[in-house]
């Protein structure tokens, strides 16, 4: 039961019978009605903008429209009471009969509780991590992969069919350096003394693992061939097991995406060379020469006569070349193939979880997608994650660049574990900057929020355990009598829980799953609230032996607030301890 939904609901149908009775103009355009929580608890339980967003359209005074419609939410059976906040806001007090209705519905639906369908199964493409196949994941990587699984996972949450994607770089002049890097770890896997890693070559250790494989599986046979013979056999088993590593990176984390897709497989099958021919067809691609940039110049910029597609005409700042001074394909021109092969698949979403250094990607990703699909046909969005920075005990964590050295991302879920790397990357918004301090997060207290939320869960199992050891089971939803639940520390958890079906889409809305860890927090802070109060006032004990239709209520109270949480931290990806 989305509680804000149904209250906007009751709204539409007062607006409906008041334009059926002539008061007001029918046909109003409802699109910035919203049903929500008030600012201050105090006013109330929901509150709604409708008459100051429908006064111009409907040629009245806000207050005087506000005030037909309290009279009509007044009248509706779940409202308590009506009334008018400064210049037309309309506040609404519930009847007490709407909690119990509300945690049969919670509790009925177990852990679906919160989701919906909002998506209505529209497809969406959600690429995220894509780091080059060069090395393990670092710390860098850690954020972004964390937020994109997350937002994946709410977007399924509320409707949306979802595929989840890494795009391999594996086409690019990197990956030529990735294997001049990795031939030299396969000399010295045969026991030549290579020396210092020279300039521009890959210096990691991670490397002699991949010199090992070649030397097992070619012996020496490729130590005297020229580079054009051992290039191609060296980069693809160096790629092969980056990979692997890239992998098993993830899936410490509890990141598992179906889709990898492969950039050589674009020029392989001829997929970039089909799609600017595509594109030149409707005259989006066209000879010319770019003015020099201001400022800073851009690597893909180059003074002389080339392939260009026409960005501009989609809003672009520059027009973008698509071939190199060589003939070879530039990165962009495999983006746009990589594009048009996301669109051919259906997906009407596209978004990419990027770092923050890669703003300007967001206009020309657009661009592609309205030459390719048509203006408006596919929603392009690009979520930038600001940077990590690693603390130990307040002192930042230093590593050499020099030497190779970083931060990885299994280093950090190795200390710490997978649930606070999850949960903490998710305690900020993507675009603000996080510092991770190891010391702090494994706090065990109300200032580390993933042991306070993961802390309230594990309490609820505990006390529903103890109960089932003295004869109680929670009552189902047809049985509770959620009726008996009239303190305030009590209703003050269910107006919380209240809250989560509306969070769960408007975080889907804006894309921000970080909404979530907030608001778990919080209802664990009610929680732990509501725990502390039994503790002195033993009537609000969760178990109280000698009433046992009340116990068999507040374990189903108890288990409904489970789900609530458990749901919650199951989008995060984080695991809802039974105990602690």
């Amino acid at each position: 039961m989305n509680l804000f939904a149904h209250f906007h609901g009751l709204v539409e149908q007062a607006l409906s019978t008041l334009a059926a009775e002539g008061s007001v103009p029918a046909g109003l355009d409802l699109s910035r009605v919203v049903a929500e929580p008030p600012r201050d608890p105090a006013h109330g339980d929901v509150s709604t903008n409708a008459a100051m967003v429908l006064a111009k359209p409907a040629g009245m005074a806000p207050k005087a429209l506000a005030e037909l419609l309290c009279k009509k939410l007044a009248a509706a059976p779940d409202v308590a009471a009506a009334e008018i906040a400064g210049p037309g806001f309309i506040n609404l007090r519930l009847a007490p009969s709407i909690w119990p209705k509300f945690l049969a519905s919670a509790l009925a639906l177990k852990d679906k509780f919160g989701h919906s369908t909002l998506g209505k199964g529209e497809k969406v493409n959600v690429e995220y991590v894509s780091a080059n196949p060069t090395g393990p994941l670092h710390v860098g990587h850690c954020r972004g992969a964390v937020f994109g699984d997350a937002l994946a996972a709410l977007l399924s949450a509320t409707g949306y069919a979802v595929s989840k994607e890494y795009y391999i770089n594996d086409a690019g002049a990197q990956v030529d350096t990735l294997a001049r890097s990795a031939f030299l770890r396969y000399k010295e896997a045969l026991g030549e003394n290579i020396g210092e890693i020279p300039a521009g070559l890959y210096p990691g250790e991670y490397l002699k693992a991949v010199g090992e494989a070649l030397a097992k599986e070619y012996g020496t046979s490729l130590h005297n061939l020229p580079e054009s013979e051992w290039l191609e056999p060296v980069r693809a088993k160096a790629i092969a097991m980056m990979m692997d590593l890239i992998r098993d990176d993830l899936a410490a984390l509890n990141i598992r995406q179906e889709v990898f897709f492969s950039e050589r497989s674009l020029h392989t099958s001829g997929a970039v060379a089909e799609t600017l021919a595509s594109l030149s067809k409707l005259g989006h691609v066209y000879q010319g020469r770019l003015d020099k940039p201001k400022g800073e110049v851009p690597e893909d910029w180059e003074d002389r006569e080339q392939t260009l597609f026409r960005a501009t005409a989609f809003g672009d700042d520059v027009d973008r070349p698509l071939l190199k001074s060589d003939g070879s394909y530039t990165y962009f021109a495999s983006d746009v193939a990589y594009s048009r092969d996301k669109i051919m698949r259906g997906f009407k979403q596209l978004i990419y979880i990027l770092g923050a250094d890669h703003g300007g990607y967001v206009k020309r990703l657009q661009a592609v997608a309205s030459a390719i699909a048509g203006e408006g046909k596919v929603q392009v969005i690009v979520r930038l994650c600001q940077l990590v920075k690693l603390f130990r005990n307040g002192e930042p964590v230093r590593m050499s660049k020099r030497a190779g050295e970083f931060v990885t991302l299994r280093d950090v879920v190795d200390e710490v574990g997978p649930d606070v790397v999850r949960f903490m990357m998710l305690y900020r918004k993507n675009e603000a900057p996080l510092d991770f301090d190891f010391a702090k997060v494994t706090e065990q207290s109300k200032d580390n929020p993933v042991f306070y939320v993961q802390y309230a869960h594990a309490r609820i199992s505990s006390v529903l355990r103890n109960a089932e050891s003295e004869g109680f089971s929670p009552a189902g939803p047809g049985e509770a009598q959620f009726n008996l639940l009239t303190d305030e520390a009590e209703l003050a958890v269910i107006r919380r829980m209240a809250a989560f079906p509306r969070l769960l889409e408007a975080a889907a809305l804006a894309h921000e799953p970080h909404r979530i860890s907030f608001y778990l927090y919080d209802l664990a802070s009610d929680f732990h609230a509501l725990w502390n109060k039994g503790k002195e006032a033993p009537h609000l004990r969760f178990i109280v032996p000698a009433e046992r239709q009340l116990t068999n209520t507040r374990m189903a109270f108890l288990a409904a607030i489970r789900y609530c949480l458990s749901n919650g931290l199951g989008i995060l990806g984080v695991t809802p301890v039974e105990e602690m």
